[in-house]
């Protein structure tokens, strides 16, 4: 089967449909700009939708499968995570990346952390819940990446 994201005027993927490889391959094939032409004659655009790219669901082209929180870059051929945040970057492989590397570890003290993005600081910020305390016990750290360690705030 092959697979169809539906882009917005910005790119921003809708949705994607699936449609047969035999109807694929009678338009032109893989990629073939005549079988974006096709699907759009056979799936009407959902309302904000203004045009159709092939994707693939194995990763096999265009970088990654195409879905909600993705757009494509129809300068690179490729479908990308839409930015997380605006101080982020894309690397080489066009992958985002944050101004501050990823926590080394997310244990704290034996305990696991959830670290998110702190974007008005720019930094990683962990939580531990301590369920052996009554009641249980949240704190929080942030992330000094030039100690490559957790800092309890």
């Amino acid at each position: 089967m092959a697979h169809f994201a539906e882009l917005d005027s910005n790119n921003n993927v809708i949705r994607v449909v699936v449609i047969s490889n035999e109807d694929v391959d009678a338009n032109g094939g893989d990629l073939h700009p005549d079988a974006e032409v096709f699907v759009a004659s056979i799936v009407p655009h959902s309302e904000n939708g203004v045009a159709w790219k092939q994707t693939s669901y194995h990763h096999n082209f265009r970088k990654q499968y195409a879905g909600a929180g993705k757009f494509y870059d129809s300068f690179k051929d490729k479908f990308i995570e839409i930015q997380p945040f605006p101080s982020w970057y894309l690397d080489n492989n066009d992958d985002w990346q944050p101004p501050v590397n990823f926590p080394d570890t997310v244990e704290i003290n034996g305990l696991r952390a959830n670290a998110t993005w702190d974007e008005a600081n720019r930094r990683w910020m962990g939580r531990t819940f301590d369920p052996t305390t009554d009641p249980v016990t949240e704190t929080d750290y942030v992330w000094n990446d030039g100690k490559s360690q957790w800092e309890e705030v």
